[in-house]
């Protein structure tokens, strides 16, 4: 904010704060991948190699898979890095009836839903359906996971039985 309160030009739009980000695509879907958000949980590659190769350049070959392939594995994704756009008239993504936040061992929170997350002073910083938040408290991305858990050695406590 400048010295006005207002917001000035200078500063970056939610989508400018997120970081540079890469879209994939052919004429029935576009594979949107945000590099800032990706912990490298892998699940794109374990689930359709072929589409999701780390090793290739490009990573992401859209052309490998069938559409419906390709957006059932983005949907693995639990830190939306990954997204998908029908461009053939497929069904889009939507956001789960109900939300769902998921303790990882060792790690963040997997949050699916309807989301909406704001800063301190109430600004919108990202609506999405799939995040990965941040609890150990070292993220360089904070709200947002970085990974920096598996860095410092975070641990959670282990679980009892529900009471």
């Amino acid at each position: 904010m400048n010295a006005g309160g207002r917001t000035g030009p200078s500063e970056p739009t939610p989508q400018e704060e997120r970081g540079p980000h890469r879209v994939y695509g052919n004429d029935a879907i576009e594979v949107d991948w945000e590099p800032r958000l990706c912990i490298h949980i892998r699940n794109c590659v374990r689930g359709l190699g072929q589409v999701f190769d780390p090793a290739a350049r490009p990573w992401i070959n859209v052309d490998a898979a069938d559409p419906d392939a390709i957006a059932k594995t983005v949907l693995t994704c639990p830190t939306g890095a990954l997204h998908f756009r029908r461009v053939d008239g497929g069904d889009q993504e939507e956001a789960p009836a109900e939300t769902t936040v998921e303790p990882r061992p060792n790690g963040p929170l997997f949050v699916r839903g309807r989301l909406k997350v704001v800063d301190a002073d109430g600004r919108l910083i990202r609506e999405d359906t799939r995040l990965a938040l941040c609890r150990c408290g070292a993220s360089g991305n904070k709200p947002f996971c970085d990974g920096s858990h598996r860095r410092i050695g975070f641990t959670t406590p282990s679980e009892g039985p529900a009471r």
